[in-house]
């Protein structure tokens, strides 16, 4: 026996906004009630008594109920129009409601400012220009998301980040970007490794066949130093692999393994002894730029334009030599 067959359940048709009374009128009705009269809701309103009749009119047909007794004295609500009046007063409850919820959502937003930053921006380069960003808005709410590149990304298109910096060799097209400094990728070892007492650069391949200490996949370090040395097949199997750098500049200087790092984040190892630069011959400088970046079309809130015009004032991203 073939079972019957049912019908899908009808699609939901949206109501019609044109059978909705507008709330201007929706006012006036409920004014002829405290005003006592058509005449008295007109003058509070600044119209004339023909304009607010034929609202009321319009407000009648629209809702099929007479809602005023009209006389050569004047017009009244009737027994209906005062229902309806009680109604019309919850109704524009709702929405004076409904109008400052969003302005206090809107409130909310514009003092909180939803920040993603790659490790090494957030590390060494953030701390700085929230300082300014505080001086110029003092009660601005900054949450941080600190990640690597390509996350940064991620939650640029998700949503969840009002402005992103990264330090990524490239910028997807769906996003926009502005240049706020310059880095350095630098290869250190220890000052016991065999590499600190060349005298002579290290070859690229050389460099591209030895473990290193480096950033996981997707930070903007990693992609850098694989672009760099994509004619060499790209880095060899790292000795370390970590989604920090500080634990791999530990690593470095403990003599563990070569680390491909940024000057900004070895600058000072550098300068007292605990780490050796190490010159790479016939590999471009692992120069890179670093760049602020949010969804292309949207609109900046105010705090984000802040925080963006203090990165781009303050040098401190230039990289040494």
């Amino acid at each position: 026996m073939t079972p019957p067959t049912t019908s899908p359940p009808p699609t939901p048709q949206p109501r019609p906004a044109d059978r909705l009374p507008d709330l201007y009128t929706l006012d006036l009705l409920v004014a002829v009630t405290e005003c006592g009269s058509l005449g008295g809701a007109a003058r509070r309103f600044g119209i004339s008594q023909p304009s607010a009749s034929a609202r009321m009119r319009t407000l009648e047909r629209r809702l099929g109920v007479r809602l005023l007794e009209r006389s050569t004295t004047g017009s009244v609500p009737t027994a209906a129009g005062l229902v309806i009046t009680d109604w019309a007063r919850g109704v524009l409850d709702q929405a004076h409601a409904l109008v400052e919820g969003a302005a206090a959502l809107k409130a909310r937003q514009e003092d909180r400012l939803r920040v993603a930053a790659s490790l090494t921006v957030a590390e060494h380069l953030v701390p700085g220009w929230l300082m300014t960003l505080r001086e110029a808005v003092p009660g601005l709410h900054v949450g941080l998301q600190v990640t690597n590149s390509l996350h940064v990304i991620e939650a640029l298109r998700a949503g969840e980040a009002d402005l992103g910096f990264v330090e990524g060799p490239w910028v997807p097209r769906d996003l926009q970007s502005a240049a706020v400094g310059r880095d350095r990728l630098v290869v250190v070892v220890a000052p016991t490794h065999p590499w600190a007492r060349r005298r002579r650069p290290i070859a690229a391949a050389e460099l591209a066949a030895t473990p290193l200490l480096l950033r996981e996949a997707g930070s903007g370090t990693r992609e850098t130093l694989e672009r760099a040395l994509a004619a060499y097949d790209g880095v060899a199997v790292p000795a370390l692999e970590l989604g920090a750098t500080a634990p791999l500049r530990s690593a470095a200087i403990a003599g563990s393994a070569p680390a491909v790092l940024s000057d900004l984040a070895v600058r000072e190892d550098l300068a007292e002894g605990r780490l050796v630069a190490v010159p790479v011959a016939d590999l471009p400088a692992l120069d890179r730029i670093l760049r602020a970046v949010w969804p292309r079309g949207r609109e900046l809130p105010e705090g984000a334009l802040h925080l963006l015009h203090a990165a781009r004032q303050r040098p401190d991203a230039a990289p040494r030599g």
